[in-house]
């Protein structure tokens, strides 16, 4: 265990050399001092972790010495105990007592230093640096990106499924005067309807069967951060009257309770859906729609950038070489050729995942042609093949990647039931990479 540093300032012999006797038995390094000069000179040679000084003093008081470099500057007695002194005890000190406020203000100094190591890690590790793109459109995203990163304004990132909306939500909280507070992920479109109200505002104990406890709910979690309400374009109009009020009030109830919480966040909101058709379809609300959309920011899909392509393949690379502890360090260029020319319905969460099944099966030191999915030189066989089959094939495999293989969703976008699309998925030998 670390040995603390105290340091003793009183200009009572008899003080100094108890209350030393005394903390050396507890395991502490102590140095005693007989007056404000002697104190400065020892707090100059290095930091203390605590400091017992005495109000009065000859020549310098304890007060004045506060407001040396090595203390806070204070202006009385009031303002020690508010901006430099843990706490003021009078004498005849009890020594079990100075004990525990010793002990406490230790406990309260490591939880401060925690804290303040802890957002300097936060400082240089979440900046958002991580957005990998050097296309013209790609570098517009990360100035809009960082440029209202510095004010609280609601932000809605559009986008094609995969094309990192999430990344650049992150990366915007990362750059905001909130990235100290936490940022509370919610997909819209993979909670059910029934389950979205309890999941965003929390339930109070009984509120329905299985509620055994009360819960926060996601906006509650965000108090000072920001909550990114990805896939909003799916939420049921009731769901968008309850997110409008809770939009202009910051103030909501838990499902089954009467309270009135408070929440300071910020909203972030993502969508792949053509919400100006919706709101003139009726099934997204306008004022809402208004509310959400005040702040845009189109995030380009692989395919309009292609020259990115390189950089994010080499990005893959290196981060699944370090995770499965690979050699495999590059990439053949006839590989990369295939990878830049394919038109990625997925888009940057697909071209991850290919480079992740390459790393897998690549013989080391790179990746080749053999290594990447079979899909790929198929689907573009598929797109030049003008037959009704040829073309079928091509747009299911298309909507599977889009929804991330998920078979209810992607039955919903073809107009099929699951069935059906089991059937057409057997007889186009398709598999999910």
């Amino acid at each position: 265990m670390k040995q603390y540093k105290l340091l003793i300032v009183d200009d009572e012999l008899v003080v100094r050399d108890s209350l030393s006797k005394w903390f050396r038995q507890d395991g502490f390094f102590v140095e005693a001092a007989e007056d404000a000069a002697h104190a400065l000179k020892l707090l100059n040679e290095g930091p203390w972790d605590v400091t017992l000084l005495d109000i009065k003093m000859p020549g310098m008081s304890g007060l004045e010495l506060l407001k040396r470099p090595a203390f806070a500057s204070v202006e009385s007695a009031v303002q020690a105990l508010k901006e430099g002194a843990f706490d003021y005890v009078t004498k005849p000190v009890d020594p079990d007592h100075l004990s525990h406020l010793i002990q406490n203000a230790l406990r309260q100094k490591k939880l401060a230093d925690v804290n303040a190591t802890l957002q300097e890690q936060l400082s240089i590790t979440t900046t958002g640096d991580e957005i990998v793109g050097e296309s013209k459109q790609m570098k517009r995203v990360i100035e809009l990106a960082k440029t209202v990163a510095q004010t609280d304004t609601t932000v809605m990132i559009r986008g094609e499924s995969g094309s990192g909306k999430e990344l650049i939500a992150r990366a915007i909280h990362a750059n905001s005067a909130r990235r100290y507070f936490p940022i509370i992920a919610v997909n819209c479109g993979a909670v059910a309807d029934t389950l979205l109200e309890s999941e965003l505002f929390g339930h109070e104990k009984g509120a329905f069967t299985g509620a055994q406890y009360r819960r926060k709910g996601k906006f509650e979690m965000a108090d000072g951060g920001t909550i990114f309400l990805d896939e909003v374009g799916t939420v049921s109009t009731k769901m968008q009257v309850q997110l409008l009020r809770i939009i202009e009030s910051k103030q909501f109830t838990r499902v089954g309770g009467n309270e009135l919480v408070s929440s300071d966040f910020r909203i972030i909101c993502a969508t792949n859906h053509d919400l100006e058709a919706a709101v003139k379809e009726g099934t997204f609300r306008e004022d809402l729609y208004y509310r959400l959309n005040v702040f845009s920011i189109y995030v380009p899909p692989i395919r309009e950038r292609r020259t990115d392509i390189p950089q994010l393949v080499s990005h893959f690379v290196a981060k699944y070489a370090k995770i499965m502890n690979r050699p495999v360090t590059s990439i053949s260029p006839e590989a990369m050729d295939q990878l830049v020319r394919y038109d990625w319905p997925g888009n940057v969460r697909e071209l991850e995942n290919v480079v992740e099944r390459a790393m897998v099966l690549a013989k080391p030191p790179e990746i080749r042609v053999e290594d990447l999915p079979f899909q790929l030189s198929n689907s573009r066989k598929a797109a030049s093949d003008d037959s009704l089959m040829a073309m079928e094939r091509f747009h299911i495999e298309g909507v599977l990647l889009k929804c991330g293989w998920n078979i209810t969703r992607s039955a919903e976008a073809l107009g099929i039931d699951r069935v059906t699309l089991y059937n057409k998925i057997a007889k186009y030998g398709l598999i999910k990479p």
